[in-house]
Protein backbone atom coordinates (compact mmCIF):
# COMPACT_ATOMS: atom_id res chain seq x y z
CA UNK A 1 0.00 0.00 0.00
CA UNK A 2 1.10 3.55 -1.03
CA UNK A 3 0.05 6.00 1.84
CA UNK A 4 -0.73 9.29 0.93
CA UNK A 5 -0.04 12.74 2.73
CA UNK A 6 -1.52 16.08 2.77
CA UNK A 7 0.32 19.03 1.39
CA UNK A 8 -1.54 21.09 3.63
CA UNK A 9 -0.88 19.86 6.84
CA UNK A 10 1.55 17.49 6.58
CA UNK A 11 -0.77 14.49 7.79
CA UNK A 12 -1.45 10.81 6.24
CA UNK A 13 -4.79 10.72 5.22
CA UNK A 14 -5.18 7.79 2.62
CA UNK A 15 -3.41 4.60 1.11
CA UNK A 16 -3.76 3.54 -2.38
CA UNK A 17 -2.84 0.13 -3.77
CA UNK A 18 0.00 0.06 -6.58
CA UNK A 19 -0.21 -2.09 -9.32
CA UNK A 20 2.93 -4.15 -9.89
CA UNK A 21 4.31 -5.68 -13.21
CA UNK A 22 1.41 -8.50 -13.60
CA UNK A 23 -1.37 -6.34 -13.09
CA UNK A 24 0.07 -3.65 -15.34
CA UNK A 25 0.46 -6.57 -17.76
CA UNK A 26 -3.57 -7.69 -17.23
CA UNK A 27 -4.39 -3.86 -17.92
CA UNK A 28 -2.96 -3.66 -20.98
CA UNK A 29 -4.00 -6.81 -22.17
CA UNK A 30 -7.37 -6.23 -21.71
CA UNK A 31 -7.46 -2.79 -23.21
CA UNK A 32 -6.14 -4.73 -26.09
CA UNK A 33 -8.74 -6.93 -26.53
CA UNK A 34 -11.47 -3.90 -26.26
CA UNK A 35 -9.92 -2.03 -28.77
CA UNK A 36 -10.81 -4.67 -31.15
CA UNK A 37 -14.84 -3.92 -30.58
CA UNK A 38 -13.92 -0.24 -29.01
CA UNK A 39 -12.50 0.63 -32.84
CA UNK A 40 -15.45 -0.50 -34.92
CA UNK A 41 -17.84 1.28 -32.92
CA UNK A 42 -20.05 3.68 -34.55
CA UNK A 43 -19.16 6.97 -34.83
CA UNK A 44 -21.84 8.53 -33.36
CA UNK A 45 -22.22 5.71 -30.62
CA UNK A 46 -18.39 6.56 -29.86
CA UNK A 47 -19.69 10.49 -29.88
CA UNK A 48 -22.58 9.36 -27.36
CA UNK A 49 -20.77 8.28 -24.81
CA UNK A 50 -18.21 10.44 -24.45
CA UNK A 51 -20.83 13.78 -24.28
CA UNK A 52 -22.10 10.65 -21.40
CA UNK A 53 -18.92 10.82 -19.89
CA UNK A 54 -18.53 14.77 -19.67
CA UNK A 55 -21.90 15.19 -18.52
CA UNK A 56 -21.16 12.70 -15.65
CA UNK A 57 -18.11 14.47 -14.96
CA UNK A 58 -20.31 17.69 -14.88
CA UNK A 59 -22.31 16.04 -12.19
CA UNK A 60 -19.09 15.17 -9.81
CA UNK A 61 -17.32 18.37 -10.08
CA UNK A 62 -17.38 19.83 -7.03
CA UNK A 63 -16.15 16.02 -5.46
CA UNK A 64 -13.81 15.83 -7.49
CA UNK A 65 -12.31 19.58 -7.34
CA UNK A 66 -12.73 19.04 -3.23
CA UNK A 67 -10.72 15.62 -3.55
CA UNK A 68 -8.21 18.02 -5.36
CA UNK A 69 -7.95 20.32 -2.78
CA UNK A 70 -7.07 17.20 -0.37
CA UNK A 71 -4.67 15.25 -2.52
CA UNK A 72 -2.46 18.02 -4.48
CA UNK A 73 -3.05 21.28 -2.31
CA UNK A 74 -4.84 22.81 -5.62
CA UNK A 75 -6.89 26.05 -4.11
CA UNK A 76 -10.58 25.41 -4.49
CA UNK A 77 -10.77 27.56 -7.34
CA UNK A 78 -8.70 26.35 -9.21
CA UNK A 79 -9.09 22.53 -8.73
CA UNK A 80 -12.74 23.76 -10.02
CA UNK A 81 -11.67 24.74 -13.15
CA UNK A 82 -9.79 21.43 -13.92
CA UNK A 83 -12.74 19.56 -13.00
CA UNK A 84 -14.59 21.58 -15.74
CA UNK A 85 -11.68 21.27 -17.65
CA UNK A 86 -12.49 17.62 -17.79
CA UNK A 87 -15.57 17.62 -18.57
CA UNK A 88 -15.10 20.47 -21.42
CA UNK A 89 -12.09 18.57 -23.16
CA UNK A 90 -14.53 15.50 -23.48
CA UNK A 91 -17.15 17.75 -25.06
CA UNK A 92 -15.25 19.19 -27.77
CA UNK A 93 -13.16 15.37 -28.43
CA UNK A 94 -16.40 13.90 -28.67
CA UNK A 95 -17.20 15.91 -32.36
CA UNK A 96 -13.70 14.27 -33.15
CA UNK A 97 -15.73 10.72 -33.97
CA UNK A 98 -17.97 11.77 -36.52
CA UNK A 99 -15.15 13.97 -38.19
CA UNK A 100 -11.98 12.34 -38.05
CA UNK A 101 -11.87 11.93 -42.05
CA UNK A 102 -9.43 10.64 -44.54
CA UNK A 103 -8.61 12.03 -47.91
CA UNK A 104 -9.53 11.53 -51.74
CA UNK A 105 -6.43 12.27 -53.82
CA UNK A 106 -6.10 12.68 -57.53
CA UNK A 107 -3.96 10.08 -58.96
CA UNK A 108 -4.07 9.26 -62.70
CA UNK A 109 -4.87 5.82 -63.51
CA UNK A 110 -7.84 5.04 -60.70
CA UNK A 111 -8.49 6.31 -57.49
CA UNK A 112 -6.43 6.80 -54.21
CA UNK A 113 -8.08 7.25 -50.64
CA UNK A 114 -6.87 7.63 -47.13
CA UNK A 115 -7.72 6.19 -43.93
CA UNK A 116 -6.78 7.60 -40.20
CA UNK A 117 -7.06 4.58 -38.03
CA UNK A 118 -6.14 3.96 -34.39
CA UNK A 119 -3.22 3.16 -32.90
CA UNK A 120 -4.40 0.53 -30.36
CA UNK A 121 -3.63 0.74 -26.69
CA UNK A 122 -2.27 4.17 -25.39
CA UNK A 123 -0.22 4.43 -21.94
CA UNK A 124 -0.71 8.11 -20.54
CA UNK A 125 1.46 9.01 -18.15
CA UNK A 126 0.34 11.85 -15.94
CA UNK A 127 2.19 14.02 -13.29
CA UNK A 128 1.13 15.36 -9.91
CA UNK A 129 1.35 19.39 -10.67
CA UNK A 130 -2.16 19.16 -12.62
CA UNK A 131 -3.20 15.25 -12.17
CA UNK A 132 -7.34 16.26 -13.55
CA UNK A 133 -6.39 18.25 -16.74
CA UNK A 134 -3.66 16.91 -18.34
CA UNK A 135 -5.05 13.52 -18.24
CA UNK A 136 -8.19 14.30 -19.94
CA UNK A 137 -5.82 15.80 -22.59
CA UNK A 138 -4.10 12.09 -23.28
CA UNK A 139 -7.49 9.99 -22.87
CA UNK A 140 -10.14 12.70 -24.51
CA UNK A 141 -8.53 12.59 -27.75
CA UNK A 142 -7.21 9.12 -27.50
CA UNK A 143 -10.62 7.56 -26.85
CA UNK A 144 -12.11 10.01 -29.48
CA UNK A 145 -9.89 8.49 -32.34
CA UNK A 146 -10.65 5.10 -31.40
CA UNK A 147 -7.94 3.57 -29.30
CA UNK A 148 -8.09 2.37 -25.70
CA UNK A 149 -6.32 4.00 -22.93
CA UNK A 150 -4.29 2.68 -20.03
CA UNK A 151 -3.65 6.09 -17.97
CA UNK A 152 -0.89 6.06 -14.91
CA UNK A 153 -1.43 9.05 -12.70
CA UNK A 154 1.60 9.87 -10.87
CA UNK A 155 2.27 8.23 -6.79
CA UNK A 156 1.90 11.43 -5.06
CA UNK A 157 -1.66 12.37 -6.45
CA UNK A 158 -3.74 9.33 -7.92
CA UNK A 159 -7.44 9.79 -6.59
CA UNK A 160 -8.98 12.07 -8.91
CA UNK A 161 -7.57 10.10 -11.68
CA UNK A 162 -8.89 6.62 -10.05
CA UNK A 163 -12.35 8.93 -9.73
CA UNK A 164 -12.48 9.10 -12.92
CA UNK A 165 -11.69 5.77 -14.28
CA UNK A 166 -15.31 5.43 -11.97
CA UNK A 167 -17.33 7.59 -13.49
CA UNK A 168 -16.53 6.45 -16.89
CA UNK A 169 -17.65 2.91 -15.96
CA UNK A 170 -20.90 5.47 -14.90
CA UNK A 171 -21.00 6.84 -18.07
CA UNK A 172 -21.10 3.42 -20.19
CA UNK A 173 -17.66 3.31 -21.27
CA UNK A 174 -17.21 -0.07 -22.29
CA UNK A 175 -14.64 -2.26 -19.80
CA UNK A 176 -11.06 -1.87 -20.71
CA UNK A 177 -11.48 1.06 -22.95
CA UNK A 178 -10.15 3.14 -20.20
CA UNK A 179 -8.25 1.83 -17.43
CA UNK A 180 -6.41 3.94 -14.76
CA UNK A 181 -3.65 2.04 -13.09
CA UNK A 182 -1.84 3.46 -10.17
CA UNK A 183 1.26 2.20 -9.51
CA UNK A 184 5.39 3.89 -9.64
CA UNK A 185 6.84 4.85 -12.72
CA UNK A 186 9.38 2.43 -13.00
CA UNK A 187 7.09 -0.30 -12.62
CA UNK A 188 3.90 0.75 -14.76
CA UNK A 189 4.93 3.45 -16.64
CA UNK A 190 8.48 1.00 -17.95
CA UNK A 191 5.62 -1.02 -18.87
CA UNK A 192 3.87 0.97 -21.05
CA UNK A 193 7.26 1.62 -22.68
CA UNK A 194 8.34 -1.71 -23.01
CA UNK A 195 5.13 -3.78 -23.97
CA UNK A 196 4.48 -4.65 -27.81
CA UNK A 197 0.52 -4.02 -27.13
CA UNK A 198 1.07 -0.29 -26.09
CA UNK A 199 1.65 1.76 -29.30
CA UNK A 200 2.27 5.06 -27.98
CA UNK A 201 3.36 6.99 -24.61
CA UNK A 202 2.09 10.19 -23.52
CA UNK A 203 4.14 11.73 -20.94
CA UNK A 204 4.39 14.67 -18.89
CA UNK A 205 6.81 15.40 -16.56
CA UNK A 206 10.40 16.24 -15.97
CA UNK A 207 12.63 16.04 -19.54
CA UNK A 208 14.74 13.71 -17.68
CA UNK A 209 12.43 11.38 -17.49
CA UNK A 210 11.12 12.31 -20.98
CA UNK A 211 14.72 11.51 -22.70
CA UNK A 212 14.47 8.18 -21.00
CA UNK A 213 10.96 7.22 -22.03
CA UNK A 214 11.66 8.44 -25.62
CA UNK A 215 14.67 6.26 -25.59
CA UNK A 216 12.83 3.76 -24.48
CA UNK A 217 10.15 3.67 -27.26
CA UNK A 218 12.51 3.85 -29.67
CA UNK A 219 13.56 0.39 -29.50
CA UNK A 220 9.91 -0.02 -31.19
CA UNK A 221 9.71 2.66 -32.74
CA UNK A 222 6.60 3.11 -30.57
CA UNK A 223 5.21 6.36 -31.25
CA UNK A 224 5.41 9.38 -28.20
CA UNK A 225 4.08 12.57 -27.41
CA UNK A 226 5.99 14.40 -24.52
CA UNK A 227 5.43 17.60 -22.89
CA UNK A 228 8.46 18.79 -20.57
CA UNK A 229 10.27 21.33 -18.69
CA UNK A 230 10.05 24.85 -19.37
CA UNK A 231 11.36 28.11 -17.82
CA UNK A 232 9.31 30.52 -19.43
CA UNK A 233 10.13 34.25 -19.77
CA UNK A 234 7.80 37.67 -19.22
CA UNK A 235 9.13 40.33 -21.27
CA UNK A 236 7.88 43.67 -19.86
CA UNK A 237 8.71 46.50 -22.60
CA UNK A 238 8.75 50.35 -20.90
CA UNK A 239 5.52 51.02 -23.70
CA UNK A 240 3.53 48.78 -22.25
CA UNK A 241 0.84 49.26 -19.30
CA UNK A 242 2.82 48.64 -16.11
CA UNK A 243 0.39 48.90 -14.11
CA UNK A 244 -0.86 45.45 -15.74
CA UNK A 245 1.74 43.89 -16.26
CA UNK A 246 2.61 44.27 -12.58
CA UNK A 247 -0.82 43.15 -11.69
CA UNK A 248 -0.79 40.47 -13.87
CA UNK A 249 3.06 39.05 -13.53
CA UNK A 250 1.97 36.96 -9.67
CA UNK A 251 -0.70 34.75 -11.53
CA UNK A 252 1.73 33.95 -14.63
CA UNK A 253 4.42 32.36 -11.85
CA UNK A 254 2.54 31.37 -8.73
CA UNK A 255 -0.28 29.79 -9.51
CA UNK A 256 -0.40 26.56 -8.28
CA UNK A 257 2.75 27.56 -5.87
CA UNK A 258 4.97 28.14 -9.47
CA UNK A 259 4.37 24.14 -9.93
CA UNK A 260 3.73 24.67 -13.21
CA UNK A 261 5.88 23.74 -16.40
CA UNK A 262 4.35 27.34 -18.17
CA UNK A 263 5.18 29.06 -15.07
CA UNK A 264 6.72 32.57 -16.11
CA UNK A 265 9.85 32.27 -13.55
CA UNK A 266 11.87 35.05 -15.10
CA UNK A 267 10.79 38.46 -15.36
CA UNK A 268 12.75 40.46 -18.34
CA UNK A 269 11.65 44.12 -17.71
CA UNK A 270 13.15 46.83 -20.36
CA UNK A 271 15.43 48.83 -18.44
CA UNK A 272 14.07 52.84 -18.00
CA UNK A 273 10.62 50.60 -16.73
CA UNK A 274 12.45 48.29 -14.00
CA UNK A 275 11.80 50.90 -11.25
CA UNK A 276 8.27 51.71 -11.69
CA UNK A 277 7.88 48.04 -12.35
CA UNK A 278 9.58 46.70 -9.01
CA UNK A 279 7.55 49.42 -7.19
CA UNK A 280 4.43 47.91 -8.40
CA UNK A 281 5.36 44.32 -8.56
CA UNK A 282 5.82 44.30 -4.55
CA UNK A 283 2.01 45.10 -2.92
CA UNK A 284 1.39 42.76 -6.26
CA UNK A 285 2.96 39.90 -4.79
CA UNK A 286 2.65 40.47 -0.99
CA UNK A 287 -1.40 40.75 -1.94
CA UNK A 288 -1.44 37.17 -2.98
CA UNK A 289 -3.24 34.99 -0.50
CA UNK A 290 -1.61 31.92 0.65
CA UNK A 291 -3.22 30.36 2.92
CA UNK A 292 -5.66 26.94 3.20
CA UNK A 293 -6.42 25.79 -0.05
CA UNK A 294 -10.26 24.74 0.16
CA UNK A 295 -10.89 28.64 1.59
CA UNK A 296 -12.40 30.40 -1.21
CA UNK A 297 -10.57 33.17 -1.41
CA UNK A 298 -7.15 31.44 -1.61
CA UNK A 299 -4.82 31.96 -4.51
CA UNK A 300 -1.51 29.99 -3.58
CA UNK A 301 -1.62 26.82 -1.54
CA UNK A 302 1.31 24.43 -0.62
CA UNK A 303 3.79 22.55 -1.83
CA UNK A 304 3.41 19.05 -3.26
CA UNK A 305 5.50 17.43 -0.75
CA UNK A 306 8.60 18.37 1.43
CA UNK A 307 11.05 16.32 -0.62
CA UNK A 308 9.78 19.34 -3.23
CA UNK A 309 9.82 22.06 -0.76
CA UNK A 310 13.32 21.64 0.05
CA UNK A 311 14.40 21.39 -3.24
CA UNK A 312 12.75 24.71 -4.07
CA UNK A 313 14.52 26.31 -0.45
CA UNK A 314 17.87 25.35 -1.84
CA UNK A 315 17.05 27.81 -4.71
CA UNK A 316 15.46 30.17 -2.78
CA UNK A 317 19.04 29.55 -0.30
CA UNK A 318 21.20 30.76 -3.42
CA UNK A 319 19.15 33.99 -4.52
CA UNK A 320 18.75 37.58 -3.93
CA UNK A 321 15.25 37.46 -2.83
CA UNK A 322 13.96 41.45 -2.81
CA UNK A 323 10.19 40.39 -2.38
CA UNK A 324 8.73 38.20 0.28
CA UNK A 325 5.05 37.24 0.83
CA UNK A 326 3.74 35.38 4.00
CA UNK A 327 2.29 31.46 4.16
CA UNK A 328 0.77 30.50 7.09
CA UNK A 329 1.87 27.79 9.24
CA UNK A 330 -0.52 24.56 8.98
CA UNK A 331 1.93 22.13 9.25
CA UNK A 332 2.54 21.18 5.69
CA UNK A 333 4.91 22.35 2.68
CA UNK A 334 4.20 25.97 2.93
CA UNK A 335 6.64 28.68 1.01
CA UNK A 336 5.62 32.22 0.38
CA UNK A 337 5.61 33.69 -2.90
CA UNK A 338 9.24 35.51 -3.47
CA UNK A 339 11.01 37.69 -6.14
CA UNK A 340 14.58 37.47 -6.76
CA UNK A 341 17.39 39.64 -8.56
CA UNK A 342 19.00 37.98 -11.28
CA UNK A 343 22.26 39.30 -11.61
CA UNK A 344 23.76 36.78 -14.06
CA UNK A 345 22.15 34.44 -16.13
CA UNK A 346 24.33 31.38 -14.69
CA UNK A 347 22.22 31.90 -11.74
CA UNK A 348 20.72 28.63 -10.71
CA UNK A 349 17.56 30.03 -10.20
CA UNK A 350 17.63 32.34 -13.38
CA UNK A 351 18.74 28.97 -15.13
CA UNK A 352 16.58 26.16 -13.64
CA UNK A 353 13.27 25.02 -13.47
CA UNK A 354 12.68 25.80 -9.93
CA UNK A 355 8.99 24.80 -10.09
CA UNK A 356 8.03 26.33 -6.52
CA UNK A 357 7.10 30.22 -5.89
CA UNK A 358 10.32 31.74 -6.87
CA UNK A 359 10.31 34.52 -9.87
CA UNK A 360 13.74 35.84 -11.10
CA UNK A 361 13.96 39.48 -12.24
CA UNK A 362 16.36 40.83 -14.96
CA UNK A 363 16.73 43.79 -16.81
CA UNK A 364 17.62 44.41 -20.95
CA UNK A 365 18.18 47.17 -23.33
CA UNK A 366 16.12 46.66 -26.22
CA UNK A 367 14.22 43.70 -28.36
CA UNK A 368 16.92 42.05 -29.81
CA UNK A 369 18.90 41.58 -25.86
CA UNK A 370 15.02 40.29 -24.84
CA UNK A 371 14.85 37.84 -26.83
CA UNK A 372 18.41 36.63 -26.60
CA UNK A 373 17.59 36.56 -23.14
CA UNK A 374 14.40 34.67 -23.49
CA UNK A 375 16.14 31.90 -25.74
CA UNK A 376 18.92 31.33 -23.65
CA UNK A 377 17.58 28.22 -22.24
CA UNK A 378 17.46 24.74 -22.82
CA UNK A 379 13.70 24.79 -22.93
CA UNK A 380 11.30 26.47 -24.99
CA UNK A 381 7.63 26.09 -24.13
CA UNK A 382 5.62 29.09 -22.99
CA UNK A 383 5.94 33.26 -22.02
CA UNK A 384 4.83 35.91 -22.36
CA UNK A 385 5.30 39.52 -23.98
CA UNK A 386 3.98 43.01 -22.83
CA UNK A 387 3.73 45.45 -25.12
CA UNK A 388 1.47 48.26 -26.47
CA UNK A 389 3.17 48.03 -30.04
CA UNK A 390 1.87 45.67 -31.86
CA UNK A 391 4.67 45.23 -34.80
CA UNK A 392 7.13 44.87 -31.50
CA UNK A 393 4.43 42.36 -30.34
CA UNK A 394 4.87 39.90 -33.06
CA UNK A 395 8.78 40.61 -33.72
CA UNK A 396 9.45 39.29 -30.55
CA UNK A 397 6.80 36.25 -30.79
CA UNK A 398 8.81 35.20 -33.78
CA UNK A 399 12.03 35.76 -32.16
CA UNK A 400 11.35 33.44 -29.06
CA UNK A 401 11.71 30.19 -29.00
CA UNK A 402 8.67 28.99 -27.72
CA UNK A 403 5.52 26.95 -28.33
CA UNK A 404 2.82 29.11 -26.59
CA UNK A 405 3.24 32.63 -26.20
CA UNK A 406 0.81 35.27 -24.85
CA UNK A 407 0.38 38.39 -25.88
CA UNK A 408 -0.12 41.05 -22.80
CA UNK A 409 -1.52 37.75 -21.00
CA UNK A 410 -0.12 35.41 -18.81
CA UNK A 411 -2.67 32.53 -20.28
CA UNK A 412 -0.95 29.64 -21.98
CA UNK A 413 -3.48 26.72 -22.66
CA UNK A 414 -6.76 26.67 -23.83
CA UNK A 415 -8.20 23.39 -25.18
CA UNK A 416 -9.02 24.71 -28.65
CA UNK A 417 -5.55 25.42 -29.77
CA UNK A 418 -2.10 23.37 -29.87
CA UNK A 419 0.12 23.04 -26.78
CA UNK A 420 3.85 21.61 -26.63
CA UNK A 421 7.16 22.80 -26.52
CA UNK A 422 10.23 24.04 -28.56
CA UNK A 423 13.89 22.14 -27.72
CA UNK A 424 13.78 20.12 -24.36
CA UNK A 425 10.47 20.94 -23.40
CA UNK A 426 8.91 18.14 -25.29
CA UNK A 427 7.55 16.44 -28.97
CA UNK A 428 3.93 16.67 -30.56
CA UNK A 429 1.28 18.84 -29.68
CA UNK A 430 -1.57 17.77 -27.18
CA UNK A 431 -5.02 20.19 -27.53
CA UNK A 432 -6.24 21.75 -30.26
CA UNK A 433 -8.10 20.55 -33.57
CA UNK A 434 -5.74 17.95 -34.50
CA UNK A 435 -4.41 16.37 -31.22
CA UNK A 436 -6.60 13.23 -32.15
CA UNK A 437 -4.48 12.70 -35.59
CA UNK A 438 -1.59 12.28 -33.38
CA UNK A 439 -3.21 9.26 -31.95
CA UNK A 440 -3.96 7.78 -35.57
CA UNK A 441 -1.77 5.66 -38.21
CA UNK A 442 -2.93 6.74 -41.73
CA UNK A 443 -3.09 4.08 -44.87
CA UNK A 444 -3.38 4.73 -48.07
CA UNK A 445 -5.38 2.81 -50.52
CA UNK A 446 -4.94 2.91 -54.17
CA UNK A 447 -8.27 1.45 -56.77
CA UNK A 448 -6.56 0.77 -60.05
CA UNK A 449 -9.31 1.98 -62.71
Amino acid sequence: MHTLISPVTGDAFAEVELAGPVETDAAIERAHAAFASWRQVAPGERARLLRAFAAVVDEHLEELAQLEVRNAGHTIGNARWEAGNVRDVLNYYSATPERLFGRQIPVPGGVDITFREPLGVVGVIVPWNFPMPIAGWGFAPALAAGNTVVLKPAELTPLTAMRLGELAVVAGIPEGVFTVLPGAGNVVGERFVTHPLVRKVCFTGSTAVGKRIMAGCADQVKRVTLELGGKNSNIIFADADIAAAAAAAPYGVFDNAGQDCCARSRILVQRSAYDEFMSLLEPAVRGIKVMDPSHEQAEMGPLISAAHRDKVQSYVDGANVVIRGEAPDLGGFWLPAMVAEAASVDEPAWQDEVFGPLVSVMTFEDEDEAVALANRTDYGLSGSIFTTDLGRALRVALGVESGNLSVNSNSAVRYWTPFGGFKQSGLGRELGPDAPDGFTEVKNVFFSH
